[in-house]
């Protein structure tokens, strides 16, 4: 998401920020919306988590680390 921004200066300092209307849209709807947004948090939180452990358990594991046993 807004790979595509253009900025217009003012005095050598960015302004504004044009970016394309769906980019837009896509944002506004999800800053309207407080559980779309918090949905969407939770995505971005889960991907980066993804990212810093390929580590898979097996379901004994997850049990045994939950109590369920």
């Amino acid at each position: 998401m807004l790979d595509q921004v253009q900025f217009i200066k003012e005095n050598d300092q960015d302004r504004f920020a044009i970016i394309p209307i769906d980019e837009y849209r896509f944002l506004k709807e999800l800053l309207d919306n407080e559980e779309k947004l918090a949905d969407y948090l939770d995505y971005l939180h889960l991907q980066r988590v993804k990212v810093q452990s390929n580590k898979r358990l097996s379901l004994a594991e997850i049990k045994h680390e939950l109590s369920l046993e």
